[in-house]
């Protein structure tokens, strides 16, 4: 016959145990352990993301401007002011300021030409990488309306010495459609107008390259272009002058220096923004 015997004190001690302190601070350890190895991992799968979708909106951009040509006998939207028949395809001045042109896309982007052949999707003229933020007069913060800007290529040229390298005002001219980039992510400290300068004369020597604008390198070191063809690309830059951390404070940047390791930056740059004469 059983007869019922109290459990011991020591076992009810047992029964009830829980985590002593060591074996909880091995745990957190093994948490933080695998979190290290996780947080790199999604963060190159952030930026990845960012990346494709920074191409789409370029790629959207360059359609839209091919679509303006093809509606106006071939003229390509112009990217700069007081071209001859040609419109300017982003105008304003951004800076860091709380004036409307930073901030407002009724300042500048919904007239711009562009505008009707890209949806009216305002978020489509920004990298989703760029942080730079605008303080409003009213104390609110928001984002700034544009981080691209289009190669001067189909500006007036100044900076690629236009007598002796191409630029262009119709579609059909364009000599190496696949290697001429139309919009590029700009960097947030060197952007002021919507057209960018590259130099060209000198590009090819390391001894003589130099960076006029800054191109953004948000992703990874790398920075979102969309060419004349259609195509659009994520580029890596070679070398570490030309990636200067973004401070997101303006006229921080100096502009136009010398490229030192980056002269093959600019010496790409150069052969995929016109063609001699």
């Amino acid at each position: 016959m059983n007869s019922f015997q109290p459990k011991s004190p020591n076992k009810v001690a047992a029964e009830n145990f829980g985590f002593t302190l060591i074996e909880l601070l091995v745990v957190i350890a093994i948490i933080a352990i695998l979190a290290g190895m996780l947080l790199p991992a999604l963060s190159k799968a952030k930026t990845k993301s960012q990346g494709i979708s920074c191409m789409n909106n370029g790629k959207q951009l360059a359609l839209g401007w091919t679509m303006y040509a093809e509606d106006s006998s071939d003229l390509l939207i112009a990217a700069e002011d007081n071209m001859p028949r040609r419109p300017n395809w982003f105008s304003g001045w951004v800076d860091f300021s709380a004036s409307p042109v930073n901030w407002d896309i009724n300042n500048d982007m919904t007239k711009s030409p562009l505008w009707p052949y890209t949806g009216r999707a305002k978020d489509i003229y920004r990298c989703p990488a760029d942080r730079a933020l605008i303080k409003k007069s009213n104390g609110e913060v928001v984002p700034r309306v544009r981080s691209i800007s289009m190669s001067q290529t189909f500006g007036n040229g100044s900076w690629l010495s236009y007598t002796r390298w191409r630029t262009y005002d119709k579609l059909s001219t364009i000599v190496v459609p696949a290697r001429t980039w139309v919009v590029l992510d700009e960097h947030p400290d060197s952007i002021n107008d919507a057209a960018f300068a590259v130099q060209c004369d000198g590009a090819d020597s390391k001894n003589t390259a130099r960076i006029i604008d800054f191109p953004a390198s948000y992703h990874n070191g790398a920075c979102g272009f969309a060419f004349s063809d259609g195509h659009s690309e994520i580029h890596k830059w070679r070398g570490n002058t030309i990636k200067v951390p973004p401070k997101y404070i303006a006229n921080i940047l100096a502009l136009n220096v010398a490229a030192g390791d980056s002269w093959v930056d600019v010496s790409w740059l150069a052969d995929n923004s016109s063609v001699r004469k």
